[in-house]
């Protein structure tokens, strides 16, 4: 028999369909010791159902919102206002009508009453739908509150809740509202409690807001409240607004807004003792419900009464620690330009890759726990050096922590350095030795890994089952074993203190700042810069046949290959295409997660940027703007050493500068290799892998070969070996990862979830100015083009890239673009290098850069001094 009506203390966790998520908590609370609720019951969504289930003008205007998506504002706000019309005009039916009445005289009618819309996909732990439908305060008698129950289902369906539900991915026929009616309480004071800080997400720090009377006036931004913050039991700040005025309840019903008294509109709305006995309920609700709660209290007659409680949504999870004691971590995505979360197989394939141990998950994103390095003197000057030098906002939120002795230094400690040192104190012989007697170690340590690369690939090929996955993780260890040779790191590292060196030397000898930028352009044995040119040259190949062009630029099908051929022209424009792939295919975007389409799986991503540079560019340009940027490069070398030679002692500043000219010129283009060298690998391995996939889909053992991407490689080899599998995992799983897709990953985050962000510190710029990090030099003006997703990519000669950020994969772009500008970045990251290289001008790590510049806007990038000017 269905139940129209459940009283509060009838309600639990199972009920989430039945009273929605708001009436699931209040049961919940009742089951606290000491925790007030008021009274009350829940209108169950079987009443709602009941009230709509034959409409016909209900079901086919529900059936049109359905079809719509997120941008067609102007319909969804149409039809939703029909619907909540249709259901106004709807007869509650007997049945529901008497359940609510009997409950009602239980509670006795007299009394004033909130009435709350409750939905059934609200509250939950990732959507918490917070305001999205409507709530009525202070109704008195049956037929009121019967009128308010009808106008609380309305509002399931006012456009923000449509948009809300649209953008996040629910389905509005498969959402029903409950309506709460809750004995009403008269407080002298009300407002929210959040167990953790909304603004940091620090765990341990617990927020109140309170304002007078009762708590629509905060809610709706007509007053702002007191602030109180507590921790660790004490009351750690305090900030008193004036409250000019409060909402109170009417004796006849409703609500009136009262100007409050001047003497009283700086009190302190709660005194500290009602602080530190409000923090304990807080901290009792959250330990019952197991997660930081958004609490809605009020205070009457000195007691603290609870009408609400939800999961706080917007907390970036913890990455996973196994004990108790304070950690740090550091995003991989902020260093990798790869902030969007990765898939399970992609995350365990890159721990595999590295030293497992020291990384750490959260929100589907890879971190470091840098906990054991800021524990020594030497390991935190290691991180503040190594770090701060790719990435300035993760130093000086690393300052923030030192400071705060967070992380307690090691007693009797006597750490040394470790191998990536800081250039400071380098002297130019100091960096010739790190660079080794070799000049030749470049092209030889390439070598090695084609040799390898080739051998993995044939030997993969004649694997199959358990074999396959023994050999991956072979040819893993074999490459961790490489890596460790300090031949690598060395050239790297040379290269990159040659080009600190020569920055503050040329500065301090000549006042020229940033001259390594120009010294670094077009460089020998850069893959990924060689990258974007070649895609030039496949550009000149398709040039000629203006019929190829028409019909690249119609593509939608994957297989536009097998039609190129019967054009003129179309066998060498396949060809062309073809050899770019065989050498760059294993590129994509997000390219350190193994799960990502790689541009052989998906070539129509290359199109836009093929055509792009057909139209922008003159044919030949790929030599062109090599050579260009080589004699740059050369007659600044040629300038900088004539100047030189004219100083005292000029003869051996000249004679040094031109050995870290040289250390440049021939080591920096590998600062790319080792990650074309990872994912190129990544691509064997996952080809392979999805062989074996093909196996399980015959077996029955998965629904899709892709499913293997929601699987970690252990998970992978059990099934393969075992050849079953709980498919509930999947499913789960890629629910987990499209939340976790909303997310924003912090920089630097602390086991109490506190993100500590750090700061840009400079000053004399303009009023205006957006402060980033200086990567490349040169000013540029330009129309902006803020893109997000590469396949978007629509360039003009001329125009400024604006996005989240790059890794290897936007590379041919950049041959298209004046100049660059992205949210993550560092010194030495690859859009930093490639820029340079390209002679770019450059800002990276602008937070927010992608929303605060609007695409088209005209903008300046001032590459030398690090921000950009709206213009």
């Amino acid at each position: 028999m269905k139940k129209y009506v459940l009283k509060f203390q009838e309600v639990d966790k199972t009920r989430q369909m039945t009273v929605g998520g708001k009436g699931v908590n209040l049961g919940e609370l009742l089951k606290i010791h000491e925790i007030q609720v008021p009274e009350g019951f829940c209108v169950t969504t079987e009443a709602y159902q009941k009230a709509i289930e034959e409409n016909e003008t209900y079901h086919a205007l529900l059936d049109r919102l359905t079809m719509l998506k997120a941008e067609d504002r102007d319909q969804i706000g149409e039809i939703s206002r029909k619907i909540r019309q249709t259901i106004m005009e709807v007869e509650i039916p007997y049945d529901v009508e008497k359940a609510v009445a009997h409950t009602l005289s239980q509670f006795g009618d007299e009394h004033a009453y909130a009435v709350r819309s409750s939905a059934t996909a609200e509250d939950l732990p990732h959507a918490s739908f917070a305001g999205q439908q409507d709530t009525y305060l202070n109704i008195i008698g049956k037929e009121p509150i019967l009128e308010y129950i009808r106008k609380c289902w309305a509002s399931l369906f006012t456009e923000r809740a449509v948009l809300y539900r649209t953008q996040n991915g629910f389905n509005h026929t498969q959402v029903y509202l409950s309506v709460i009616v809750q004995r009403m309480v008269f407080p002298q004071a009300s407002g929210i409690l959040f167990t953790a800080d909304p603004v940091t997400c620090n765990r341990k720090l617990l927020s109140i807001d309170a304002s007078f009377g009762l708590g629509e006036a905060l809610v709706s931004g007509l007053v702002s409240a007191d602030s109180y913050q507590v921790q660790d039991g004490g009351i750690v700040s305090k900030r008193i607004e004036t409250k000019k005025i409060a909402i109170y309840g009417r004796k006849g019903g409703g609500t009136d807004t009262e100007q409050i008294n001047p003497d009283q509109q700086k009190t302190q709305t709660l005194t500290d003792q009602q602080i530190l006995q409000l923090s304990h309920i807080g901290r009792q609700i959250e330990e019952h419900f197991g997660c930081p709660q958004d609490i809605e209290w009020c205070l009457a007659d000195d007691t603290f009464y609870i009408v609400q409680s939800r999961p706080i949504t917007t907390l970036y999870p913890i990455p996973e620690a196994n004990d108790q004691e304070n950690h740090v971590y550091v995003s991989v995505g902020h260093q990798q330009m790869m902030t969007d979360p990765m898939k399970p197989l992609g995350i365990s394939v890159w721990k595999l890759t590295g030293t497992a141990p020291m990384f750490k998950t959260g929100g589907g994103r890879l971190f470091v726990d840098i906990t054991k390095g800021l524990a020594s003197h030497a390991g935190r000057q290691n991180l503040l050096g190594v770090l701060g030098h790719s990435d300035p906002l993760i130093k000086d939120a690393l300052h923030t922590i030192i400071e705060r002795d967070f992380i307690k230094l090691e007693p009797n400690d006597k750490s040394e350095p470790g191998p990536v040192k800081s250039h400071k104190g380098m002297s130019s012989s100091d960096i010739l030795e790190e660079a080794g007697n070799d000049p030749k170690i470049v092209t030889k340590l390439i070598k090695n890994s084609e040799t390898s690369l080739s051998a993995l690939k044939h030997n993969i090929e004649t694997k199959s089952g358990m074999e396959v996955l023994d050999c991956i993780l072979e040819d893993m260890q074999q490459r961790r074993q490489r890596a460790s040779d300090m031949k690598h790191l060395n050239v790297i590292m040379a290269a990159m203190h040659a080009s600190a060196w020569i920055n503050e030397k040329m500065n301090e000898w000549l006042g020229e700042k940033n001259v390594a930028d120009t010294l670094s352009l077009s460089v020998p044995n850069n893959v990924t810069s060689e990258m974007g040119m070649r895609l030039l040259d496949v550009a000149d190949v398709i040039r000629p046949y203006p019929e190829i062009i028409e019909y690249l630029q119609q593509v939608k099908d994957e297989r536009f290959m097998d039609e190129l051929v019967q054009f003129e022209g179309g066998q060498q424009v396949c060809d062309a295409i073809a050899a770019y792939l065989d050498k760059y295919g294993m590129r994509c975007a997000g390219e350190i997660d193994i799960t990502r389409t790689r541009w052989c799986e998906k070539p129509s991503v290359l199109l836009p940027m093929i055509l792009s540079n057909i139209k922008n560019l003159e044919p030949g340009a790929s030599k062109r703007k090599f050579e260009q940027g080589r004699h740059v490069a050369l007659k600044k070398e040629q300038d900088l050493l004539a100047r030189l030679k004219q100083l005292p002692c000029g003869e051996q500043k000249a004679e040094e500068s031109k050995q870290m000219i040289d250390l440049i010129r021939n080591f920096i283009g590998y600062r790319e290799y080792p990650k074309y060298d990872i994912v190129s690998r990544y691509f064997i391995y996952k080809k392979a892998l999805l062989k074996e996939a093909e196996r399980l889909v015959q077996a029955n053992v998965l629904n899709e070969k892709e499913d293997i991407y929601y699987l970690t490689f252990e998970e992978l080899q059990e099934s393969i070996r075992t050849k079953k599998l709980n498919d509930r995992i999947i499913s789960k799983r890629k629910d987990v990862y499209k939340l976790y897709e909303k997310l924003t990953p912090p920089r630097v985050i602390t086991s109490d979830g506190e993100i500590i962000a750090g700061k840009y510190k400079r000053e004399h710029l303009p009023a205006e100015a957006i402060i980033g990090l200086p990567v490349s030099s040169g000013v540029i003006e330009g129309r902006a083009r803020v893109i997000l997703n590469m396949e978007e990519a629509e360039l003009e000669d001329g125009d400024i890239l604006v996005t989240s950020f790059t890794d290897p994969s936007w590379t041919p772009l950049f041959v298209s673009i004046k100049g660059l500008v992205t949210e993550v970045g560092g010194l030495m990251t690859h859009g930093a290098v490639i820029a340079r290289e390209y002679g770019l001008p450059a800002v990276v790590g602008v937070e927010n850069a992608t929303k605060m510049i609007k695409d088209g806007q005209r903008i300046r990038v001032h590459g030398k001094e690090g921000y950009i000017e709206i213009l």
